[in-house]
């Protein structure tokens, strides 16, 4: 397992953001402005599902997976968001979907539709999709889930947000939609 510090100084409204990167700042902006709250804290870059282990603890959450996927062609794209503890399986998925087969997205489609990075994908990203060529996919377990944890935009930092919130609030405002899927 992976170790990683984990800061036990948690917050609650927009850090000092003057060391973080700009998309940070605009995600704790566009969650306050839609009076969304969330408990968050600092902590080293997360490399796996396990060294988040530590951040999910310390929030008391379950860890989520944030998977970014498309289809042969490039043209599809799709966010899921899953139990970090479950195993994917592409070929369960793909046909739920009825799609020839699921990849992996390169690294340049996470950054011109969603703005984010290897390692920091999140469901706050959605905010970054204005033209929603995205379709965001979500475990039927993760909605049993009170609150979702996600990176606002970077991953070195992790909030704790009300599943219901993500869900009626910041997919509202975004124009997402969202399909359930069982994994």
């Amino acid at each position: 397992m992976d170790e990683i510090h984990v800061s036990k100084e948690h917050f609650t409204s927009k850090p000092d953001c003057s060391d973080r990167t700009d998309k940070e700042a605009k995600t704790y902006d566009l969650l306050d402005k839609l009076h969304i709250p969330y408990e968050g804290v600092d902590h080293d870059v997360a490399p796996t599902i396990e060294a988040c282990r530590a951040i999910e603890d310390e929030l008391g959450i379950l860890p989520c997976k944030n998977l970014f996927l498309r289809n042969r062609q490039k043209t599809t794209f799709f966010l899921l968001l899953m139990p970090g503890d479950k195993k994917f399986l592409t070929k369960d998925l793909s046909s739920q979907l009825n799609i020839s087969r699921l990849s992996f997205a390169e690294p340049e489609f996470m950054e011109e539709f969603l703005n984010l990075t290897p390692g920091s994908v999140s469901v706050l990203g959605l905010m970054n999709d204005r033209d929603w060529d995205v379709d965001l996919l979500i475990d039927k377990e993760l909605l049993e889930s009170e609150y979702l944890g996600c990176h606002p935009c970077m991953n070195t930092s992790t909030l704790k947000i009300k599943t219901e919130d993500i869900l009626k609030k910041f997919l509202k405002h975004t124009g997402h939609r969202y399909t359930i899927v069982t994994l």
